[in-house]
């Protein structure tokens, strides 16, 4: 048994709601990718985010996420990473059309398959979930016995709050996917969401400085 109390348990879960909540890198890129590939693929990608994060906090919880923030060079490594990918992302969205056709199954699921690798190459070079684990996480273990127990129940709370966030937003967008089956509205959307996460990035670049 962990030694989480019932009201350090609820302070944390309005802190990990509001965290989400609070418009960011992972909520502006699957909406944009719901809206573009449709709920499925918008899915898929949340899974990938749903496993980056579990990553960061199970590094936490070995105590190995402190060395991202006491390490200025590897931070700004991981913060810039974030941005070229984000960056990348963007132009691939703007330069490239997915004609209607790739909708069928096996375009489904490579893109499917795109979605969740990006999405857990995009939290893992987001410095600031691993900031969020050492700063936020830390202040609601309230003994110092079973850290790690306690860590892993707090890290376990903030992916399951992130990821239904993270459906929702994905739900959402994906109701619009359904009315663009023309290609030059698809087409104008697709460059609408690159602009939108480039606009992200830039962000992201400026949000994660310190």
């Amino acid at each position: 048994m962990t030694d989480v109390t019932s009201s350090s348990l609820l302070a944390f879960v309005l802190a990990c709601a509001l965290v989400e909540l609070t418009p960011g890198p992972n909520m502006g890129y699957l909406a944009a990718l719901s809206l573009s590939n449709g709920v499925r693929v918008g899915i898929a990608a949340v899974a990938g985010v749903a496993l980056g994060l579990a990553i960061y906090g199970l590094i936490a919880a070995l105590g190995l996420a402190a060395l991202i923030e006491q390490s200025h060079l590897l931070y700004e490594a991981l913060r810039w990473a974030g941005v070229a990918y984000l960056l990348w992302i963007a132009w691939e969205s703007w330069s490239t059309e997915r004609d209607v056709s790739s909708d069928l199954e096996g375009g489904q699921d490579h893109a499917a398959r795109a979605a969740f690798r990006r999405g857990l190459i995009t939290n893992l070079l987001n410095p600031k979930a691993a900031i969020f684990y050492v700063v936020v996480v830390p202040t609601f273990v309230p003994s110092e016995k079973n850290v790690l127990g306690q860590t892993l129940l707090l890290s376990a709370i903030y992916v399951a709050i992130a990821t239904t966030t993270h459906l929702i937003v994905v739900l959402l967008a994906g109701r619009l996917h359904d009315v663009l089956t023309d290609p030059a509205r698809r087409r104008i959307i697709r460059k609408v969401m690159g602009l939108a996460l480039a606009a992200i990035a830039i962000w992201f670049a400026f949000s994660t400085a310190r």
